[in-house]
C-alpha cells in the first residue's frame, strides 16, 4: 500500500493548546495510520515538555518562520486554525501535476452549523487549488475528536470526604472567589493547579511564592502546583481527579476521554462569541441530564465564564454543583461513548483524504 505523506502547518498562538492539537494529530496519523507525517510549527519549544515521546514517534518536526525553502509539498497539506501558508509552498502545490488534498482544520465548536460547514469546497481565488473545510465536533456529519485507538480509561475515584480537582484555566476573574469558598467550605478540596496562568492567579491570589512542586493549605483547601506536564501525563492528572477544570479545546477533548466531571472555560474573545460556543456545548451536554443536575452544571459553567455578569456569583452557585457532581459522574461513561460513535477525527481525516487522492 501506498505511503501518504502529510504536512501539517501550526502557528502557535496558544502555546499549549495549538501545539497540542497538532501534535496529536500528527503521532496518530504516523502511528495508527502508517502516514510519513511533517509539522511544520513556527514554535517547536512547548512540544519539548508536551511531548517527551517526540524522537520515538515517525513525525518530522520542523521550525517553520516566514517562507520555506523549495520542497516538495506533501499528497495531503494541513493547515491548522487558518494558519497562512508560505507563498512559495503555495505556489508548489499549484504547479504539481496532481494538486495536494489542502485542508483547513478548524476550531472546535458544538454549534448547530458546523455539520453544515464541515467538508465545504473553498477554490483558490487565482490557482488551480481547493481547500476543504475540516470541522471537529460532537455529533455525525462533523470530523469527530481525536482520540487514540489505545486509549484506556482508569477505574473511576470515589468521591470521599476530599474532593480532588485539577484546575487548567485562562486568566479568570471568577477564580478568587472560588478558592474562597473552597477555603470556607466544610468540605475538604485537593486542587492540583497547572503551571502557568492557573499557578500565578494562585499565586496572586494567595500572596506568596507558589512554585512548581510546592504545597499550600488554607482552611478547607489544600493546594498543589504541578509541574508542566506532558500530554500523556496531563490524561493521567485527569483521570485521578474527581472534578477537572479545563480550557480551550485540548484539555476539553481530553476531559471527556477521561470520564469524569469536568467545567470548561471557553477561549474568552473580544466580541464575546465564545458564549455561544458555551451555550452550544451545555445544550449538548446537559440533554440527557436530570432538571435540577443540569441546571447546576449550567449555571456553574455561565458563571466560571463570566457570562451574564454573574462570575462574582461563583460561590453561590459552587453548593448546587458539588452536589450534582455524583449524576455528572454516573453521565460521563454515556456521553464518552456518545460523541466517540461517529468516529475520530484522524481516522475520519484519513477516509476523506483517500476519497480525494
Amino acid at each position: 500500500m501506498k505511503v501518504i505523506s502529510c504536512d501539517i502547518f501550526c502557528a502557535v498562538i496558544d502555546n499549549l493548546g495549538d501545539a497540542g492539537v497538532c501534535w496529536r494529530l500528527a503521532r496518530q496519523l504516523a502511528r495508527e495510520h502508517a502516514w510519513a507525517v511533517r509539522l511544520w510549527i513556527d514554535d517547536p519549544s512547548p512540544l519539548e515538555k508536551l511531548a517527551p515521546d517526540r524522537q520515538t514517534v515517525p513525525v518530522e518536526v520542523h521550525c517553520w518562520q516566514g517562507d520555506l525553502p523549495e520542497i516538495q509539498p506533501a499528497a495531503v497539506v494541513i493547515e491548522a486554525f487558518a494558519c497562512e501558508l508560505p507563498p512559495r509552498y503555495v505556489a508548489a502545490m499549484a504547479a504539481l501535476p496532481r494538486p495536494p488534498v489542502w485542508l483547513n482544520l478548524e476550531y472546535l465548536s458544538a454549534e448547530n452549523w458546523v455539520a453544515d460547514c464541515h467538508a465545504l469546497p473553498s477554490p483558490h481565488p487565482r490557482l488551480a487549488l481547493t481547500k476543504y473545510f475540516f470541522f471537529p465536533g460532537f455529533t455525525p456529519g462533523t470530523g469527530g475528536l481525536l482520540l487514540e485507538k489505545n486509549f484506556a480509561v482508569p477505574p473511576a475515584p470515589t468521591f470521599g470526604e476530599t474532593l480532588d480537582v485539577s484546575l487548567f484555566c485562562y486568566d479568570n476573574p471568577a477564580l478568587p472567589a472560588l478558592l474562597k469558598a473552597w477555603r470556607d467550605g466544610d468540605a475538604p478540596v485537593r486542587c492540583r493547579v497547572a503551571d502557568g496562568l492557573p499557578r500565578q492567579q494562585v499565586e496572586n491570589w494567595l500572596g506568596e511564592p507558589f512554585p512548581a512542586g510546592c504545597r499550600h493549605t488554607r482552611g478547607a483547601l489544600e493546594l498543589h502546583a504541578q509541574p508542566l506536564f506532558s500530554q500523556d501525563g496531563y490524561d493521567q492528572l485527569l483521570a485521578a481527579c474527581q472534578l477537572n477544570f479545563v480550557r480551550g479545546e485540548d484539555s476539553l477533548v481530553r476531559a471527556q476521554w477521561a470520564e469524569r466531571p469536568f467545567v470548561w472555560q471557553a477561549y474568552p474573545q473580544v466580541n464575546g462569541a465564545q458564549h455561544a460556543k458555551l451555550d452550544a456545548l451545555l445544550d449538548r451536554y446537559c440533554a440527557a441530564l436530570d432538571t435540577p443536575t443540569a441546571a447546576a452544571t449550567r449555571v456553574f459553567w455561565q458563571a466560571w465564564n463570566g457570562q451574564g455578569g454573574i462570575a462574582a456569583r461563583i460561590t453561590v452557585h459552587w453548593p448546587a454543583f458539588r452536589a450534582a457532581l455524583p449524576a455528572l459522574a454516573a453521565q460521563a461513561p454515556r456521553w464518552a461513548r456518545q460523541i466517540a460513535a461517529h468516529g475520530d477525527l484522524a481516522a475520519n481525516l484519513v477516509k476523506f483524504c483517500q476519497s480525494k487522492l
